[in-house]
């Protein structure tokens, strides 16, 4: 029986730290099989080491990070505008401040609706773009690798 070139990293407690079975310095960090047969310790600086190990990148996860990113783009955007339309808003109700006392508490009342209405649309817009957004976050730093062969 051949032995998969197929490791999952996992953590293990600070307390249970061992020493990496190549530089000896200790780490908490552990490659095993997924049968859980095989494993050793490892630390952070050999997984990054493309001569040691390399990881295996899920294509789906990936696009899933990608796409997450340019939602949160798009949030942003949103917001952006709302706060510069809300900035707009102020500025013409500054330049209005002169006309009598009548028709200001009509635009008053007409810019707390106007406001609540614009509030409203940006949380709609924020609300339907978060709702297409999937649920599973893709972690920072890889799960899977395969170690490098040298014959």
């Amino acid at each position: 029986m051949a032995l998969v070139n197929v490791w999952h990293l996992r953590r293990v407690a600070e307390a249970s730290a061992k020493p990496c079975d190549i530089c000896y310095k200790p780490t908490t960090s552990v490659l095993i099989t997924p049968d859980n047969k095989d494993y050793f310790y490892v630390c952070p600086g050999h997984l990054k080491d493309r001569g040691f190990c390399t990881p295996v990148i899920d294509e789906a996860k990936a696009a899933a990070k990608q796409k997450k990113e340019e939602l949160d783009r798009e949030i942003e955007l949103i917001k952006k505008e709302y706060e510069d339309k809300m900035k707009k808003k102020k500025g013409k109700d500054r330049r209005g401040k002169d006309k009598d006392k009548e028709n200001e508490k009509d635009r008053e009342s007409k810019g707390d609706v106007d406001e609540e209405k614009a509030e409203k649309e940006k949380d709609a817009k924020i609300k339907a773009i978060t709702n297409k957004e999937p649920s599973s976050l893709a972690d920072e730093v890889p799960r899977i690798y395969a170690l490098q062969k040298y014959d």
